[in-house]
């Protein structure tokens, strides 16, 4: 097992990078921020894909069970390794600030609700506005690894996600 554990990290190492140049414009408690600005100045930024649709009144339960464990502390030691975390939904930021509200979160939670962002990074699942993949498989692949379910409903549709960057001055990249 600890051979297969250290041959998958090694094949996760050697993934390349990818350069994010398109210019996303998130809507914050502090207004619009670029995804640079997410970083708050760190070098790398992890980007939780909080499922909460514009026409819904709460965020995803079990996105909401994830987040309860989003503690100061573990934002503390993120942080002394030179890491921002941040969530990131489609629905309006005033959606998501009434529902941190009733949830008493303190961490930071962006709205990305008219970019493509969500779209770009293949958690809004919605063919007329780019073709579909999840986990980086097309829906064939999933197809024939049994995980067609992610496909399943109605489109568009939100799915859980998790995105890290890389910041290299002011170049971000995806990893």
């Amino acid at each position: 097992m600890t051979r297969a554990r250290d041959a998958l990290s090694t094949r996760r190492r050697e993934l390349p990078m990818v350069e994010v140049d398109k210019p996303y414009v998130f809507e914050g408690l502090n207004g619009d921020a670029g995804l640079l600005d997410l970083f708050e100045g760190r070098s790398q930024l992890i980007v939780g894909h909080f499922m909460f649709d514009p026409s819904w009144t709460d965020g995803c339960s079990s996105c909401s069970a994830g987040a309860d464990e989003v503690s100061k502390g573990l934002l503390d030691h993120l942080h002394a390794r030179e890491t921002s975390f941040t969530y990131v939904s489609r629905a309006p930021l005033a959606k998501i600030e009434g529902y941190k509200a009733r949830t008493g979160w303190t961490f930071p939670w962006y709205s990305s609700f008219g970019s493509d962002f969500n779209y770009d990074f293949h958690v809004t699942m919605d063919e007329s506005v780019t073709p579909v993949e999840y986990n980086y498989r097309t829906p064939e692949d999933h197809e024939q690894a049994g995980t067609a379910y992610y496909f399943a409903g109605e489109q568009p549709s939100e799915q859980p996600g998790t995105s890290c960057f890389l910041r290299d001055g002011d170049r971000v990249f995806h990893t």
